[in-house]
C-alpha cells in the first residue's frame, strides 16, 4: 500500500541546520570506534573519501570494489570542475546563490535542506583539496582560478585543466591507501557485492565475488555504505565506464531500500557523436569547453560547406537565440533537448547527421591559442586522438549522450536507506540534485558525502551500536543470501541460449533511449514497458553464458547486471510514465508550454518518488516524500 513518507531534518532556519545536527548528533568516543566495522562498496570519490575519513576517526573499515585498483574508479571521467561558493571572482556568488542556482537547475524537485548543505560544505572542499596537493589552475598572482559552468551566472567551478576528477581522485586514493597501510582500512579490489545481508531489520553485511577465483565470501560489519555510483550505463551507449552497473543499489533495493526518482536519468549535451553500429561506449567532451566554444547548426539543412566556409549569416547558434540570458551555458537538460530538436529537424552535422559544431574560432582569435590550450589542452588533444580533427583550426562536433542519474536510492538527511544501517552516498543516491544536475556538483557532491557529511551522520547511527557484537557470518541470513547468489549465477550458467549479455543491453538500451530518453510520452512508455518485459522474458531462455563461476569471467558478470537492468528499465519506465509533468530531464511531450519549455505541475508532482519492492518487477509500489519549500517558492525555471 502506498503511503507518505518523510525525512526528517533538523529544525530552525535553513542556514542553521546542518549545524545544529551536528551540534546534537550522537558522537563515539575514540577508544569505542576500533569496535565498530564498517563497510564500504565502492572507491570512487565517495566511497574513498568515506573510507579515509573513517578510518581516520578510528573505525575498521572494509573497501571494496570491482576494478583492480582504486584508481580505476569512474570519477576520473568527470573533467571539467568541482563547484564552491568561494566567490573568488567578486562576481555577487555565495552560499545561498549556490543553493538556488542547484535547487532551480533540478527544477524544484530536490529537498531544500540537503541542497543548501552541499552549498555549504562546498568551500571546505577546495581547502580539502589544495591540502591533499589536487593542482587546480592558478591565476598569475597565484590564486585559484574559476570558470564558469552551465546553469549558472558566476564563475564558481574550480579545475585542474580537463582533468579535474582524476585529480580529486589521486587525492583520496592516498588517503585510503595511508589508512591501509596504517591497518584502518582493508582493501578488496577485483570484489563484487552480490547482495546486501539484512539481521534484524539491519543492514549488516553483503555477499561479495571474488572476480578472479569466483570464490563467493561472506563479510560482516554493523553498518553498510553504497557508494557505487550512478546506473548511466543502462542506455548501453553512455558516457560510463564499461564496467559501471546498477546491482548494488538494485540488490540492496530489493531488499527494502526505497528507489527513487528513477526515470531522472542525464543526457549530457557535449558528448563525442556515435560513429556506427560497432560502438559500446561514447565518450564525454567536458562541459568546461562551453564556456569559449558557441554551439551551432547550419540554417540550411542541405548545407554542404565544410564548417570554416559557411559564413556566419548562414549559422545558426540556437542556445544564444533561444537562452539570450545564458547562451551556450544554458542548463545540461536544456542544452541537449536543443541540440536533439536541431539534429531531428535535419540539420545535424557529421556523417550520420547526428552531431552539431561547437566552435572555438571566436575564443582563439579573442584570447589566443595559448590560452585555450592551458584551459582546454588535454581535452583538444583528445578529440584529435580519437576523430583525427584538430579543433584549433576546425569545430568539434558534439552530440547528446546519456550521463549522470539524479535518480537513486532513496536517503534522509542522515543519507541513510529506508533500511536501517545501510547508508548510500554520491551518485548512488538521489539526494541533491533533483531532476537535472549542474555541471561540476557530481564531484563536489560525492567529496562532501564522503568528507564532510558521513563521517557525523553515520557516527549517529553507531554510537547505538558499541554494545552490539561482531556480526556473524554464519549466521542464516547470510547462508540464506549467498544460497540466492549462487543459485542466480547457476540459472546463467545453466541457460544454453544465443544471445550474449551485451546483445541483450544493447537491445535494452536502444528501448529506453528512444522512448524514455530525452523525449517521453504515454504511449513510448507503455509501449516500452511491454517490449521490456518481452525482452525479460526471453533472457531466461534464450542468454548464453560460456565458462564457469570458478574462474575469471565476465560475461557470468554481465549476465548479472543486465538481468538487474532489465529489471530497473522497467521502474525507469513506470516511474516516467505515472509522473505526468515535465521537470527537468524528465520531458513529457503533452506536458510543455507553448515555446516548448518543460511544464512543471506543482499541485500534484511536487515530490520524491520512492519505490517500493514487491518481489514482481511489473508491479512496484509508490510512497511520496512531499517537498516542502520554506526558504525559495518554486518559479517556472527560465533561462532566456
Amino acid at each position: 500500500m502506498s503511503k507518505t513518507i518523510k525525512a526528517p531534518v533538523p529544525e530552525g532556519p535553513l542556514v542553521e541546520k546542518w549545524n545544529n545536527y551536528k551540534s546534537n548528533a550522537k558522537l563515539v568516543s575514540p577508544n569505542n570506534r576500533k569496535k565498530l566495522e564498517v563497510i564500504i562498496v565502492g572507491t570512487g570519490l565517495a566511497g574513498a573519501s568515506a573510507a579515509a575519513s573513517l578510518a581516520e576517526m578510528g573505525y575498521n573499515v572494509k573497501s571494496f570494489c570491482f576494478q583492480d585498483s582504486p584508481r580505476r574508479a569512474h570519477s576520473v571521467a568527470a573533467q571539467g570542475g568541482v563547484n564552491a561558493a568561494k566567490n573568488y571572482k567578486n562576481d555577487g556568488d555565495s552560499v545561498y546563490r549556490m543553493f538556488y542556482d542547484t535547487l532551480k537547475g533540478g527544477d524544484f524537485r530536490s529537498r531544500e535542506a540537503n541542497t543548501y548543505r552541499l552549498a555549504e560544505c562546498s568551500a571546505s572542499l577546495i581547502d580539502q583539496a589544495v591540502a591533499q596537493g589536487v593542482p587546480f589552475g592558478r591565476e598569475y598572482g597565484g590564486y585559484l582560478r574559476n570558470r564558469s559552468f552551465g546553469g549558472v551566472q558566476v564563475s564558481r567551478t574550480f579545475y585542474a585543466r580537463g582533468q579535474t576528477g582524476q585529480q580529486l581522485l589521486l587525492g583520496s586514493y592516498q588517503a585510503l591507501l595511508r589508512q591501509q597501510h596504517a591497518g584502518k582500512v582493508k582493501l578488496y579490489a577485483r570484489h563484487e557485492m552480490l547482495d546486501v545481508v539484512i539481521i534484524d531489520g539491519k543492514a549488516r553485511g553483503i555477499i561479495a565475488r571474488n572476480l578472479d577465483t569466483g570464490k563467493i565470501e561472506r563479510h560482516g560489519a554493523h553498518t553498510v555504505v553504497l557508494a557505487t555510483g550512478g546506473f548511466g550505463k543502462i542506455y548501453y551507449l553512455s558516457t560510463l565506464a564499461m564496467g559501471c552497473n546498477a546491482s548494488a543499489i538494485w540488490r540492496a533495493h530489493k531488499k527494502g531500500a526505497y528507489m527513487a526518482n528513477p526515470s531522472w536519468t542525464q543526457i549530457h549535451p557535449t558528448s563525442l557523436p556515435q560513429s556506427g553500429e560497432h560502438q559500446s561506449k561514447l565518450t564525454l567532451m567536458s562541459e568546461s569547453l562551453r564556456n569559449d566554444g558557441r554551439i551551432w547548426v547550419p540554417i540550411d539543412k542541405n548545407e554542404t560547406r565544410l564548417p570554416g566556409e559557411i559564413p556566419e549569416e548562414d549559422r545558426d547558434y540556437y542556445l544564444e537565440r533561444k537562452y539570450p540570458s545564458f547562451g551556450n551555458l544554458a542548463p545540461r537538460d536544456i542544452s541537449s533537448r536543443a541540440a536533439k530538436e536541431q539534429i531531428d529537424l535535419g540539420k545535424g552535422v557529421g556523417p550520420l547527421k547526428n552531431a552539431v559544431y561547437l566552435d572555438f574560432s571566436r575564443a582563439i582569435k579573442e584570447y589566443e591559442k595559448d590560452v585555450i590550450a592551458e584551459r582546454y589542452g588535454n581535452l583538444f588533444t583528445m578529440y584529435k586522438k580519437i576523430t583525427g580533427i584538430d579543433a584549433y583550426k576546425e569545430p568539434m562536433k558534439i552530440s547528446p549522450a546519456a550521463h549522470f542519474s539524479m535518480g537513486g536510492l532513496w536517503v534522509d538527511y542522515e543519507l541513510m536507506t529506508s533500511v536501517p544501517g545501510l547508508f548510500a552516498i554520491g551518485e548512488a543516491n538521489f539526494s541533491d540534485h533533483g531532476a537535472n544536475r549542474l555541471g561540476a556538483n557530481s564531484l563536489l557532491q560525492a567529496c562532501v558525502d564522503g568528507y564532510f557529511i558521513l563521517p557525523y551522520t553515520l557516527q549517529n547511527f553507531l554510537a547505538d551500536q558499541i554494545n552490539i557484537p561482531k556480526t556473524d557470518v554464519n549466521h542464516p541470513a547470510f547462508e540464506e543470501s549467498e544460497r540466492l547468489v549462487k543459485d542466480q549465477m547457476q540459472s546463467f550458467l545453466n541457460s544454453k541460449g544465443k544471445k550474449t549479455a551485451e546483445e541483450f543491453h544493447k537491445e535494452l538500451g536502444k528501448e529506453l533511449y528512444d522512448k524514455c530518453g530525452l523525449l517521453r510520452t504515454k504511449e513510448g512508455l507503455e509501449k516500452a514497458i511491454e517490449n521490456i518485459k518481452n525482452l525479460r522474458e526471453e533472457y531466461k531462455v534464450n542468454l548464453l553464458v560460456p565458462g564457469t563461476a570458478e574462474e575469471v569471467n565476465s560475461e557470468l558478470e554481465k549476465a548479472g547486471r543486465v538481468s538487474d537492468y532489465m529489471e530497473l528499465a522497467e521502474l525507469m519506465c513506470i516511474d516516467a510514465l505515472q509522473r505526468e509533468e515535465s521537470c527537468g530531464a524528465h520531458f513529457r511531450a503533452e506536458y510543455q508550454t507553448k515555446e516548448g519549455e518543460a511544464k512543471r505541475d506543482d499541485e500534484n508532482f511536487c515530490y520524491s518518488a520512492a519505490w517500493e519492492w514487491t518481489g514482481n518487477a511489473s508491479s512496484p509500489v509508490l510512497n511520496k516524500e512531499p517537498l516542502v519549500f520554506e526558504t525559495v517558492k518554486p518559479s517556472v525555471r527560465s533561462y532566456k
